[in-house]
């Protein structure tokens, strides 16, 4: 196994930038903010861990890029921001890919990301993909194919034998193909790589900086390695883009993790696999609500 350790001067390089106007730009955050993200750069800290490489078959070592820090996000032309009238992100089930997202696509999406079941093949030499995102059109497209436990048994076919009747009110999402269980891990699975694409989208590259959703993956077992949620140095990219509080942020996705639970701690959706990030979320509030100045 490598890890992949930059020095703590060149991650700050990329998270500040050499532009005097963006290092302005980041006197802006909170003090609690900028604590959180350049501590998270330090080596041994608790909250952001360096990228591991576990085989030639990853990511990294496979697909040469060059970092993106966040000056080079910030000055790319193609790079996209919501703005008024084209701000509402879009999440389609679909059948039929990129050609059918470009002709539903609403007038006022910022972005419409399709999901699917069928397993995703771009190109014939490729042998499949989790997702593909389109940056210039705001489309993307992503497969759970893959995510479902039984999908690499041999009995496993991706379509139905005999087509289900639906009652009067049922909806498929996926009409004629296996839907499998949707699992605390399936949904984790889905999450990552939704918000990885949706990433792309924004303008973001495939990280390697240090442990983020934004890395790339070439198979389950390192997607499953990377965590759900940014890097300091990705982080502010997406909230350049936007504008939020990050505590805020995080408030919000913790919500979402506890949204539904009864007395009995029960969720109306299956959330246990995300027990690891919902502490890592109240770590992080605590050092952002430390200092609100």
């Amino acid at each position: 196994m490598q890890v992949i350790e930059h020095p703590v001067e060149r991650l700050h390089t990329a998270l500040l930038s050499t532009r005097k106007d963006l290092i302005k730009t980041f006197q802006k955050f909170s003090r609690a903010e900028k604590t959180l993200l350049e501590d998270g750069l330090l080596p041994g800290n608790s909250l952001f861990s360096p990228i591991t490489i576990h085989s030639d078959s990853d990511w990294i070592p496979s697909h040469p890029e060059d970092p993106q820090d966040f000056q080079s996000f910030y000055i790319n032309p193609y790079r996209r921001s919501p703005k008024r009238g084209h701000k509402t992100i879009y999440i389609q089930t679909i059948g039929e890919l990129l050609n059918f997202l470009k002709q539903i696509k609403p007038s006022d999406a910022f972005c419409i990301v399709g999901i699917t079941m069928i397993d995703l093949y771009p190109k014939e030499s490729w042998n499949f993909v989790f997702g593909q995102a389109s940056l210039t059109k705001g489309m993307g497209v992503f497969s759970f194919a893959r995510y479902d436990d039984h999908f690499y048994e041999r009995s496993y076919t991706g379509r139905l034998k005999k087509k289900i009747e639906l009652k009067q009110g049922d909806y498929s999402v996926f009409e004629n193909y296996y839907t499998p269980p949707i699992t605390s891990v399936l949904l984790l699975r889905s999450c990552k790589t939704l918000t990885h694409e949706i990433g792309h989208i924004f303008g973001m590259e495939h990280c390697q900086w240090l442990n983020c959703v934004m890395q790339g993956s070439n198979h389950l077992q390192e997607s499953d390695r990377r965590t759900l949620v940014l890097c300091p140095i990705c982080l502010r990219k997406l909230q350049s883009a936007i504008g939020f509080k990050i505590a805020d942020r995080y408030k919000a996705l913790l919500h979402w993790i506890e949204d539904g639970a009864d007395s009995n701690g029960q969720h109306s959706k299956p959330t246990q696999a995300f027990q690891e990030y919902k502490d890592w979320f109240y770590k992080c509030l605590r050092i952002l609500e430390s200092d609100t100045s």
